[in-house]
Parts: C-alpha cells; structure tokens; sequence
C-alpha cells in the first residue's frame, strides 16, 4: 500500500511526531511510506500544486501527521487542507487517518477538525492516534502506535471506515440593518481583530460595520491581510527561553501594543473548513510569542461569525474552551445566522457590562483542566521555559495537591474513623454536618453583611 504522509509540521524532517511514522516504517517494510513536508514548504506548494497533486494521486492511504498547535492542527497544514479544496484534486476511493503529537491538549478539537475535512474530501477516514510527544521513548507508546498501525491495514482490508457526518448545507447570510444606536460610551477599548477582504467578504464586513456602529467604546479596528506575516509559527521555543519570537516581522511588539492592550477582544471571520480560516488560525499560532502565558486573563472576549456556526459543534468548541483556558469572560458570539442586529447589540452591551464590572466567571473543566495540563509542563522544564515560569508562579498557577499538606492530614484522620465500626456508629450523620460547617459560616456572614452589620469585604460597616 502506497501511503502519503502529509508531514504538518514547520520543522520537516526534525518534527517530533514524524518519528513515530518513521519508527512505523521501520516495523511495517512491506508498506510504501511517501512524506510530503507540507508544512515546512507550505510557501512552496502556494505557488505550485503540482509536486503535492502528483503524489496524492499515486496514494491509497493519507495520513495526515502533526503536532497539535492551540486547539487545532498548524495554520502551515491548515493552508495546506485549503489550497487542496480548492485544487479540484480526485480523492476518491482514498482512505484517509490521522496521527498527531501533543500533551493532549485540546487533541480532541484538531482531529475533529481533520475528520471533518476528510468528509468534504470524499475520504474514507479510518481513524486516528492521538500521541504525547514522549510515547514513543516508551515500550507502551511504540506498542500503541503498532497497534494503531495495524488497526488501520484492517479497517482498509475490510473495507471500513467511520460513518461520514451529514453534509454542509448551503448558508445564505442574514442582512443587517443600517440604522446606528445611539452609543453610551464607556472609558474602555475594544480592539476588533477582524479576517476578511474588504473587497469581497461582504458579510464578516457588515458585521464588523453594525458593531464598529453601535459599539459603546472606543475601538481599533485590525484586520488581519494588512499585516505583512513572514510565516507561521514555526514551533522553534525561541519565545520560551527568551521572550521574543525568532521572526523579525514585528508581530509580537504589534499584538502587544495594538490588540492586548485593549480592555476586550472581538474576532471577526467567516467560517472555512470548518474553523476561522487560515489567516486566523496563523494569528492564533503567532501569539506563540507569550509563550503559555495567559496575558490577557481577565479581559472579556466576543466573536462576529458568517456562517453556520450551529452546524460547527467542533468550532463552538474551540471558542468556548479558548477563552476558558485563556482565563476570559465569553461575552458572546454572534452571526448572521439569524436575527444578526440583536445578537451584536447584545455582544455589545455585554462587553461594556464586562468591561466596567470587571466580570469574570469561574472556569469549567475545560479551563481548569487545560491550565493543570501547562502547569506540570512548565514545572518541569522552568528551565527552558523561564519567562513562562515566573508568570506562573507570580499567578499562583502551581497549584499542585500536595502542597495542601493540611487537607490531606485531615483526609487520613477522617478515613481513620470511618473505618472504625465504632467511630462510625457513634457519628452517624454528623459527618455530613461537619461537612458543611464552613457553608453555614459563608451563609452567615452573606447575612450579616445583608443586614448591614459588616461591609463585602468582612469588616464592620461605617453606617
């Protein structure tokens, strides 16, 4: 079997995850393995598809090959996937699968995005591994990765894949209106970072207009195809040991001084290949140049989206998780889905609130458990990654369980007398009251301060 390896790393032949196929090489010889470097020589296959068309058309089998970048796969792989749409390449009858690399973060989303592509392709997808970036050092990893192998020559024997997703229907954007609101300003900044061809993408435009209209701040407006990027992010920790990004394009001093700065963040874009769009996904990589530090925790975030997102439970994903994670209130997201002029007043309105009451929500498992996921990396490599070290630190991010000593002693004290038949007897439900002691505490001075007795912060009041 001829099999296509689209290698969707920046660093080619030096890509961690490419090993495990080289390593599959080396255990399957009656296999025919093919790598094209397509995120290393993504400029390349821009200006020429044809060395790519080539070998896709010699493949029976493509397997797509990355290391997870922010929820998805590479923008460089990204543009990839793009050019190939929009190549008109013959893809069927083709089996497609799905090998990437990571510390599973977020895995989930990058290759939901794959599959899906897969499905618009015409592909038969057969499945995916999902990797650490270690594994393979491991006899455990090597074995999955042969089982995983074998698992797919047998899905393709048999002729079985995994069934395809209903197909996209067509969109057809809701008009906006051209009235303005009346504005009531508030003092904060919101930069509108924006995705479109102001000759073409009428709709991301409109939406962007209506906002830029009817928002109650200032606003700064960036779109994304004004700045002139070198290249995607190219994996390289430069920005880890040394804060700044490897690319001498600016990039990093201009998100700094030009979008984080702002009080909020709106984005803007027209969903493509089921995600932002190329140029997007780019931006996101790019800001790589904070290392894993989550700078802008604590600003609220809003979306303006063309398309039908409530087809895009993946993309829904990555939005909602991307803002838990960054530690960013979701002021909203809204389309042109349906009913467009109200769900942008009320992004509006919800960011000014956001804004000047400085609101930030708890985060759900999908931010707690990706910030441990970074915690325990940067712990144990705080000496490469030393500016991502002391904003953890500063931050109170290493939060690990067994420094909370106390807790702990007190759990062996409790499971000491619960497995006392007697102790437990006598106690009975008191446990249970004990439980909730410090609760009635929390209630009684919520009371108190109900009552005027003491202020919000617990001390006495002054009236």
């Amino acid at each position: 079997m001829n099999i296509l390896v689209l290698n969707g790393s920046p660093k080619g032949e030096n890509s961690v995850t490419l090993q495990t196929v080289r390593y599959l090489e080396k255990r399957f010889p009656d296999e025919t393995f093919s790598v094209l470097h397509v995120g290393q020589r993504i400029k390349r296959i821009e200006k020429d598809f044809t060395e790519a068309e080539a070998a896709l058309k010699d493949a029976d089998l493509l397997l797509f090959c990355y290391p997870v970048y922010t929820f998805l796969v590479p923008s460089q792989l990204h543009r990839f996937i793009e050019l190939l749409k929009a190549s008109g390449a013959d893809l069927s009858g083709k089996c497609a699968a799905q090998l990437s690399t990571s510390l599973h973060f977020y895995d989930i989303t990058a290759h939901r995005f794959i599959r899906d592509n897969c499905d618009d392709l015409g592909l038969f997808y057969l499945g995916g591994l999902s990797a650490d970036m270690e594994d393979l050092l491991k006899e455990r990893g090597r074995t999955e990765a042969e089982d995983f192998f074998r698992f797919l020559l047998w899905r393709k024997e048999r002729g079985l894949s995994e069934p395809k997703r209903c197909a996209p229907k067509p969109f057809t954007p809701v008009p906006l209106s051209e009235t303005a609101r009346p504005a009531m300003l508030s003092g904060g900044r919101v930069a509108v970072v924006a995705d479109y061809d102001p000759e073409a993408d009428g709709p991301v435009r409109a939406l962007v207009a209506r906002f830029l209209r009817i928002a109650p701040f200032e606003t700064t407006l960036v779109n994304l195809r004004e700045f002139p990027f070198a290249g995607g992010c190219l994996g390289c920790f430069q920005c880890a040991a040394s804060g700044a990004c490897v690319y001498r394009d600016g990039f990093d001093a201009f998100l700094r001084e030009k979008i984080q700065s702002a009080d909020a963040i709106v984005y803007a874009f027209r969903i493509a290949d089921h995600s932002m769009g190329y140029r997007m996904k780019l931006y996101d990589d790019r800001q790589f140049c904070n290392g894993h530090r989550t700078v802008t925790m604590g600003k609220p975030v809003g979306y303006l989206i063309s398309g039908p997102l409530s087809d895009e439970g993946n993309l829904q994903t990555v939005i909602e998780a991307r803002a838990e994670v960054g530690g960013n209130f979701l002021a909203g997201v809204a389309t042109d889905e349906r009913d467009p002029d109200t769900a942008i007043e009320a992004l509006a309105d919800t960011l000014r609130y956001a804004v000047d009451h400085a609101y930030r929500p708890p985060k759900s498992f999908w931010g707690v458990g990706g910030m441990k996921i970074f915690r325990d990396l940067i712990y144990q490599m705080r000496g490469l990654m030393r500016e991502d070290h002391r904003f953890y630190k500063k931050h109170g991010f290493y939060d690990f369980p067994q420094k909370r000593r106390g807790r702990i002693f007190g759990m062996y004290l409790v499971g000491a007398m619960m497995r006392s038949k007697r102790l437990s007897k006598k106690l009975g439900g008191r446990m249970t009251e004990g439980m909730l002691m410090p609760y009635k505490k929390a209630l009684e001075k919520a009371e108190k301060r109900r009552s005027g007795a003491e202020t919000a912060d617990g001390s006495p009041s002054r009236t």
